[in-house]
Parts: structure tokens; C-alpha cells; sequence
């Protein structure tokens, strides 16, 4: 039996806070397809699906082809809105982010991992704009896998840290990675901050209003899992 212990998290809406960049894009691709722009809502409503999975469903009556430009051109969007100030800046960590992953990080038998729907590229400049490439063993991205909530991103990460289910915990903003949780046999931590409301996250074991209490409520849940 391994004392290893794996804790995936999800990243726009759970360590970062995206939003102004994600809105800004899609409203581009939107425009760029001469259609009208969702809201805000519906807009923070698709964010953890893969873009080849979240266009359709916001633009139903659009046929595939335009749909593949948009997911291009949103892309571009947000290189470039990036770009501008840096991904720090454009995507900051939510408040007490740092410190608890510097923590968690520094517990000899926690490892951490990502799953998100963020693209590779777009992940490395993330993590490396914000100095947390070494945080996060495994690293899951939209690039290889299903999007939300195929589990598919769960699975790999057990596989590359040879953990079982039993040994992981999800921690995330929306209804996308409470359901990927629960295909995979993970524990689902929520949290308040992000994108879905934490009313819809009726799955999870806990929501967090405060992410200095996710290193309690974790050594609480391993130590009732053993």
C-alpha cells in the first residue's frame, strides 16, 4: 500500500482566474463569425470543456466548418491578450493560490497534478508565468484526451503516478469536473471561487470558500480513507 497521495486540480476557475481574457476571446470568434456573442454566464458556463466540445454548444445553429474557425480564432485571441501583459497577469492566481500549493508541494508525500481543458501550449505558459512548472507531476491538457468529464485525464494521471483512485482527490470549480470525478472513482473537492455556482456541485465531499483549508480537509479525508 503507497502513502502517496495525488491531488489533481483544475485550473481556469480553480487556481487562476481567466475570465476577463476567456470573455474577451470568445467574443472575438463570435464576431469574426459575424454571429451574435453568448453572455458572460453562458460564456463562464462552457469554461473546462475543450473548445472543439464548448463552440458548438454556444453557437448550435453554426455548421462545423465555421465552428473549426472559431475554435482557431479564439485561440489567436487569446495569444495575443496574453501577450500584451503577460500570463501572470492575465490569468492571476486566486488569492492564498500560491501558498497552499507551495505547502502541499513541500509534503514529501503529496504529489500534485493538473486536468485541465486548456491546451498544452497554453498550460506551459501558465505554469511558467507564474513559476509552477515543477509543482505538478502529471499534467493533463485537452490536447490528448476526451474533453470534461471524460475521464480520460483522470485515468492518465493515476496511470503516470501509479496511484489508485482510493489515492486521489479532484479539486475544482465546475459541475464538468465533479462528473469526470465520479467516471473515474475520485474523491471531488469543489470550490466556491470559480466558475459554476457551488450549489450545482452536489457530488463533491466538500466546497471550499477558502483554499487554506483544503490542506485540513485533505489530511481529514485521507486519514477517514485509510
Amino acid at each position: 500500500m503507497s502513502d502517496l497521495r495525488l491531488v489533481i486540480f483544475d485550473v481556469d476557475g480553480t487556481l487562476v482566474d481567466s475570465q476577463a481574457d476567456i470573455i474577451a476571446a470568445m467574443s472575438e470568434a463570435f464576431t469574426r463569425a459575424d454571429a451574435p456573442a453568448p453572455t458572460r454566464d453562458d460564456i463562464l458556463g462552457i469554461v473546462g470543456l475543450s473548445l472543439e466540445v464548448a463552440i458548438p454548444k454556444l453557437a448550435p445553429d453554426l455548421d462545423p466548418a465555421t465552428h473549426t474557425q472559431m475554435v482557431g480564432w479564439y485561440k489567436d485571441a487569446y495569444v495575443a491578450l496574453r501577450a500584451k501583459v503577460g500570463a501572470a497577469q492575465s490569468s492571476p492566481l486566486y488569492p492564498h493560490v500560491r501558498d497552499t500549493l507551495d505547502l502541499l508541494h513541500a509534503q514529501p508525500e503529496t504529489l500534485l497534478g493538473v486536468a485541465t481543458g486548456k491546451s498544452r501550449r497554453g498550460l506551459d505558459k501558465l505554469l511558467e508565468g507564474h513559476a509552477l512548472t515543477h509543482h505538478f507531476i502529471t499534467q493533463q491538457v485537452s490536447d490528448f484526451h476526451p474533453s470534461k468529464p471524460h475521464p480520460a485525464m483522470l485515468w492518465a494521471a493515476l496511470s503516470e503516478t501509479g496511484l489508485n483512485p482510493k489515492d486521489a482527490v479532484m479539486i475544482g470549480d465546475t459541475v464538468f469536473d465533479m462528473d469526470m470525478s465520479k467516471s473515474a472513482g475520485i474523491p471531488f473537492i469543489g470550490v466556491s471561487w470559480g466558475y459554476h455556482r457551488a450549489h450545482q456541485l452536489t457530488d463533491a465531499i466538500a466546497v471550499l470558500d477558502d483554499i487554506r483549508d483544503l490542506p485540513g480537509i485533505l489530511s481529514t479525508h485521507w486519514r477517514h480513507a485509510s
